[in-house]
């Protein structure tokens, strides 16, 4: 029986996981810096800060979707306009977004961000493309990843059962 999330799967989630991860905490502790809002007020600059971790964030899942399309070919866009409803979902995603941010922030306890911020914010969602490219460089296993967890004692009573059979 095939596994559910195959071993290409992991090695794509696992990737994606350590990247999204590592720029989330990076901008979470040192986001005010990085991003230069000492000059704000500290409530001001704490929101933007949130603000921009969260848009990062829902950008990096939008980038991500093209790579888990196709999760073991390079080129990710092959047919990509053909998938409407994958367009729309992204559109509408995309376009939910923007209105979150920019009109519905009170609501969601944001703040608006300007337009460097936003820059940003795609780009590191874009990364997520060239590093899933090189992802798949990685080689993966064939014995599913899932074995390995499987508990010893049902694969030796397996063992003792076809043993009796045979």
């Amino acid at each position: 029986m095939e596994p559910l999330v195959t071993n290409i799967m992991w090695r794509n989630l696992f990737v994606q996981a350590i990247y999204q991860i590592a720029i989330l905490l990076i901008f979470n502790f040192s986001g005010k810096k990085i991003l230069r809002l000492q000059n704000e007020s500290p409530d001001n600059a704490e929101k933007m800060k949130n603000t921009f971790i969260f848009n990062t964030f829902v950008f990096c899942q939008i980038f991500n979707e093209f790579n888990a399309r196709k999760p073991e070919e390079r080129n990710v866009f092959k047919g990509v306009t053909k998938n409407h409803l994958f367009m729309g979902i992204v559109c509408v995603t995309t376009v939910f977004q923007i209105l979150i941010v920019e009109f519905l922030g009170k609501f969601f306890k944001i703040v608006r961000l300007n337009w460097s911020l936003w820059l940003v914010s795609v780009a590191i969602g874009v990364v997520s493309w060239p590093l899933a490219y090189l992802g798949k460089f990685i080689p993966v296993p064939v014995r599913p990843l899932q074995a390995y967890f499987k508990p010893c004692w049902k694969s030796s009573r397996r063992d003792e059962e076809e043993g009796r059979q045979g």
